[in-house]
């Protein structure tokens, strides 16, 4: 684990914002030269994916299953910027149940505001359906690195309703996703915003806040990583290969990329399951790892 990342904990301030708003921005947690470099491997990934034909021309293109492909992509597991506060947050029994890459190219001149592009939901699907809590758990929460610019809208940005995540509004028992009043809502709800924000920013966000999509009506194409953390206890939501890159690894990471001594560590865990919590106890003592840390774990 990076010592680096000790001068970026989750501040009282940042805890309360996240907690009331469900989203936290983070400034500069991507140097220039990083997103430079993301950037260009994106390209390369993406171009390949046009070429075999798994990406179309101009159309919106999404990938998981990247976390290989380059030693950048490794490296945001652990990011020193983001991941302190994901554990001050959620804890230390987390893992990385959910990566995906998003490319976005301009939209054709007919996808205006309020022509159905709107596509609001919480994540994870049948979980806000079949849990029986008010409100919904948490469970789980995003970093999402924007690597072009999104700071005017119209960009391809993401919609986000600060305070939502606590707002449960009903979903049909019958539905076996999402709510299919994602793919019929026109115009922007009085307590929506554009999240715009520059290259190299993070956002995290609460997996309950309710957040859209929209189109890009701009010259350029957006790209973003998005990285999703939950409880060691939840199953991986995509087809992430990842067993034969630990090896590379360190303990911490190994946690963060889902490895466990046994199956029962993901709810009983040993120190040998969650190094994590053992680095936390030699850098802040023992009582930083209970549910009530003063420093945010």
């Amino acid at each position: 684990m990076n010592r680096e990342c000790l001068n970026h904990l989750l501040t009282e301030e940042e805890r309360n914002h996240f907690q009331e708003q469900g989203y936290l921005y983070v400034p500069n947690a991507l140097t220039s030269e990083m997103v430079k470099h993301l950037i260009n491997v994106i390209d390369k990934i993406h171009n390949n994916a046009l070429s075999t034909g798994r990406a179309k021309p101009n159309n919106h293109w999404g990938f998981s299953n990247f976390l290989g492909e380059d030693d950048a992509f490794l490296d945001l597991v652990d990011m020193s910027t983001t991941l302190p506060k994901v554990w001050g947050i959620l804890g230390w029994n987390i893992y990385l149940y959910h990566a995906h890459m998003h490319v976005k190219p301009s939209a054709p001149a007919e996808a205006q505001d309020g022509d159905g592009w709107l596509e609001w939901h919480q994540d994870s699907g049948r979980v806000n359906i079949e849990m029986e809590t008010h409100p919904r758990p948490r469970l789980s929460l995003k970093v999402a690195y924007f690597l072009t610019d999104v700071s005017e809208p119209g960009r391809g940005n993401f919609y986000i309703r600060p305070g939502s995540q606590l707002s449960d509004m009903p979903l049909p028992e019958t539905e076996i996703s999402r709510d299919p009043r994602e793919k019929t809502a026109s115009g922007i709800p009085d307590d929506a915003m554009p999240v715009c924000v520059e290259p190299g920013t993070a956002v995290l966000f609460d997996r309950r806040l309710w957040h859209s999509r929209s189109p890009n009506t701009s010259e350029m194409t957006r790209k973003a990583l998005f990285y999703g953390y939950g409880y060691r206890w939840i199953r991986p939501k995509d087809d992430m290969e990842v067993e034969h890159l630990y090896e590379r690894c360190d303990p911490i990471r190994r946690q963060l990329l889902g490895d466990a001594v046994r199956n029962n560590g993901r709810y009983v865990p040993t120190d040998e399951d969650v190094p994590l919590r053992g680095w936390l106890i030699e850098q802040f003592g023992e009582e930083s790892v209970y549910s009530q840390s003063p420093v945010g774990i």
